[in-house]
């Protein structure tokens, strides 16, 4: 049994049966929550971007879900193997990205073996540095055909709120590095599941502030990383 299919078993609420058949360091991780928020530290680049966004995530998970939601986020680095066990990673920065042996084997084996990570490109400049860096990071390790454009049809987008594709941001100034505002995401797929989720909207710096208190957004746009868990945990 892979973590996805292990995911599926555990929010079908027949957690006990899926546990009995994993080995004990995969058991451990779930410490009893259906989903908790795995940030994902690498060497190269500023990993640390949009500090709240992962509370408000995580709240908005609590409020419109019946899944048991550890209220911490966790950081944990990517050739860390204890990134292995989480049922969804996060990736964001604004810079370089370059992953070490240790990374790149991590990455790849999580993937592949059913793991689910969202990449959120924060970078607003003219170079569009993460942009650049991430994806040849993908090719090396997946193939040069393997991120491609979602349709707007994706299950992504209907499994939990329906959307008519990604919602827009206000801050997507400059796509990725091409001064173009994009009206879809990117993904790999293995397997017939999206196992990286590539966003160049910056959802993390929109998720970072208090919506509820429209300081912000216009409206709860944090319904989508709803979708994303619940993607990431059923698909």
């Amino acid at each position: 049994m892979n973590r996805a299919q292990f995911l599926r078993l555990l929010v079908g609420g027949v957690a006990g049966a899926a546990l009995a058949q994993l080995p004990r360091p995969l058991r451990a991780a779930g410490a009893g929550y259906d989903f908790w928020f795995t940030r994902l530290k690498y060497e190269s680049g500023d990993w640390d971007v949009d500090q709240r966004m992962p509370a408000n995530m995580i709240t908005a998970l609590i409020d419109y879900t019946g899944l048991r939601v550890d209220p911490k986020e966790h950081v944990v680095a990517l050739s860390d193997p204890k990134m292995l066990s989480a049922p969804f990673c996060y990736l964001a920065g604004h810079r370089l990205v370059q992953f070490n042996p240790a990374e790149r084997r991590n990455f790849e084996r999580y993937v592949r073996n059913g793991g689910f990570v969202f990449v959120d490109d924060c970078n607003h400049d003219i170079d569009g540095l993460f942009a650049r860096s991430f994806e040849a990071q993908m090719a090396a390790i997946f193939g040069a055909d393997a991120l491609r454009k979602l349709p707007n049809d994706h299950p992504l987008y209907r499994c939990f709120f329906r959307f008519d594709g990604p919602p827009p941001t206000a801050l997507e100034l400059n796509g990725w590095g091409d001064d173009l505002v994009h009206d879809y995401l990117k993904g790999i797929t293995v397997n017939g599941r999206l196992g990286v989720l590539y966003s160049n909207k910056d959802y993390g710096c929109e998720w970072d502030y208090d919506w509820r208190n429209k300081r912000f957004l216009a409206e709860d746009n944090t319904r989508f990383a709803v979708n994303i868990a619940i993607y990431a945990l059923t698909a």
